[in-house]
């Protein structure tokens, strides 16, 4: 299967999920707002996420499957189930025990990532509540990781890409049901905790299934130390290190943004925002790079590897920078039409606008962090990505402090963002200076023409918005909202394809290829 056709799986899933998502947080946002009731909802949705970043995303995704890939390379799919099956039972017994030290440590571990709630005692008790009932979510999502891990090495991505869009049809029947049955605000919030804690189960179980009916199902729960657990703790410890520098990258922009008030939730609808093209474009691009370049340089073919890199470049500026470009023209009307409403006040809508402009501005960057990654893991050199992450850590620190009494929530969010770049930044030079990533003249080329192209299409979008403004910010008049955003994504869209295909030269037939193009 081509790379163009399993990010194009990946993305559809991603898409469908963030666009549920979306209708999820539009209720979420009518429901709390951006109260005391959402920034406990958020914090105690954060925190298991965050260790989920650092356990699965951090260990098993950048650790586990470039070994696993290696073992099917080398002792078939014997062998590399005999590894998956060793690396199940460790990981779940690991989880187990961490999740009961967690649940016990609840309020100590809030008041490390919220320390402004300490100020309210009802606020923090209510986190402390909400965080304990959502947190079991980290055993089935970092469960859910590893088997995913192996279905996508095996080829099967489509269980793992529409997996996640459980959390969401979950996550916004409970939000539905909170909404018509006029829910207070608390209430709501534990509502919405449980059916976190529900989907999760849900979301593993599909990919159990899939497994199962794949002959991929881990069946082992005695863990023990294998030499091939030892070789994953090795490899996997500076891969979860260096995830780690990101989550505390979030923990340090939560703590700051706890003081003031609102804060948080500004800092969260924005995430959910420029997630969209994050998760679909980064998160794809990457999960469906780690497997077939690990393959690759596991039988030598540098030549290969390399030219999937370019690839992968490529499909990402081509659909990030357009995505980039349209955040920062339009945040305050997009903010306004997703989530102002109930709730949420427009004041609201514009501090989360603030919010997203600033992020949308590293929104490259981030993408490039998951996109150059790959080439590092499936050499098994997870210490570089380490040292760079910790290094742009100590970045999103310090420009943090600075621009918080600058800037509010805004500033948290541009650092974050010069953090992402200098990322980027250092793992492209690195790839370079070690002559592990050699850039195609053609990449080059189009990197600019992608990056014309874009501008153009903001202006376009800039100079048509005093003629949408009236439908976009139209208050109680929800569907004049979408037709006005509608019509203005519809055109950014139509701008950036007609360039494209007048600056790159692409055509339909053109993807149409690279669906077909099956890899040797």
């Amino acid at each position: 299967m081509s790379l163009t056709r399993n990010v194009l799986t990946l993305g559809l899933g991603t898409a469908v999920s963030r666009v549920l998502g979306f209708a999820r947080d539009v209720l979420i946002a009518g429901i709390l707002g951006a109260g005391p009731v959402a920034d406990a909802f958020v914090v105690a949705f954060r925190l298991p996420n965050l260790f989920r970043r650092l356990f699965a995303e951090g260990a098993f995704s950048s650790a586990f499957v470039p070994l696993f890939s290696r073992e099917l390379a080398k002792d078939g799919e014997t062998g590399a189930l005999k590894f998956a099956n060793e690396a199940w039972a460790f990981l779940l017994a690991a989880l187990l025990v961490f999740t009961v030290i967690a649940e016990i440590f609840m309020p100590q571990l809030v008041l490390l990532m919220a320390p402004g709630f300490a100020g309210n005692p009802e606020k923090f008790a209510l986190t402390v509540l909400l965080t304990r009932i959502c947190f079991p979510y980290l055993l089935c999502m970092s469960l859910l990781s590893l088997l995913a891990g192996i279905l996508n090495a095996k080829g099967y991505f489509k269980a793992s890409a529409f997996a996640p869009t459980a959390l969401n049809l979950i996550l916004s029947a409970a939000a539905l049901l909170a909404w018509f049955l006029g829910y207070v605000p608390e209430k709501a919030g534990l509502a919405l905790v449980i059916s976190i804690l529900v989907a999760g189960f849900v979301q593993l179980g599909i990919l159990a299934i899939a497994a199962k009916r794949a002959g991929l199902l881990p069946t082992n729960f005695r863990p023990r130390i294998t030499p091939n657990i030892k070789r994953l703790l090795k490899f996997g410890a500076p891969s979860v290190l260096s995830a780690g520098m990101t989550q505390i990258n979030i923990i340090v922009g939560t703590m700051l943004a706890s003081s003031i008030a609102g804060a948080v939730s500004y800092l969260y609808y924005a995430d959910r925002l420029y997630q969209l093209p994050l998760g679909i474009v980064a998160t794809a691009i990457g999960t469906a790079l780690l497997p077939p370049i690990s393959s690759h340089m596991a039988k030598g073919e540098w030549a290969q590897a390399n030219e999937l890199q370019n690839q992968g470049l490529f499909l990402t500026l081509l659909i990030t920078l357009p995505a980039t470009v349209a955040l920062c023209v339009i945040p305050y009307e997009l903010c306004a039409v997703l989530f102002e409403r109930g709730a949420f006040s427009a004041n609201d809508a514009k501090e989360t606008g603030r919010v997203l402009a600033a992020y949308a501005l590293g929104l490259p960057g981030f993408v490039l962090i998951k996109v150059l990654s790959p080439s590092f893991y499936a050499r098994e050199n997870a210490k570089t990505p380490f040292y760079y992450a910790a290094i742009s850590m100590v970045v999103n620190v310090v420009a943090s402090l600075l621009l918080l009494p600058i800037m509010g929530a805004a500033g948290i969010a541009l650092a974050t963002s010069i953090a992402g770049w200098g990322n980027a930044l250092m793992l492209g030079a690195h790839l370079l200076v070690k002559k592990d990533w050699q850039p195609a003249a053609k990449l080059l080329k189009q990197s600019v023409l992608c990056v014309l192209s874009s501008g153009l299409m903001g202006a376009a979008i800039y100079y048509a918005l005093p003629y949408a403004r009236p439908f976009l910010l139209a208050s109680n008049a929800d569907m004049q909202k979408l037709i006005g955003l509608g019509s203005i994504v519809g055109l950014g869209v139509v701008v950036y394809c007609v360039l494209t295909f007048v600056f790159i030269g692409l055509k339909p037939k053109d993807i149409l290829a690279l669906l077909r193009k099956k890899r040797k």
